[in-house]
């Protein structure tokens, strides 16, 4: 799944550890969601989605 999260956490002037201290998650689990390593879970999706004020659609698109 390709998705958008580096450039919102950048555009924000967010690091890793501020967007993973804001998710209540590890800053390890953003960046394998930056990567794509990891696939986030659809509450955590939705967590994400709210965060950034966007539709999860805007956020995270199917990979090819």
């Amino acid at each position: 799944m390709n998705n958008r999260l580096k450039v919102l956490r950048a555009e924000r002037n967010w690091s890793q550890a501020d967007l993973a201290e804001r998710l209540e998650v590890s800053r390890q689990s953003v960046n394998a969601i930056e990567t794509g390593k990891y696939d986030p879970s659809l509450p955590l999706a939705f967590r994400i989605a709210d965060l950034f004020g966007l539709p999860i659609e805007d956020i995270f698109q199917r990979g090819e």
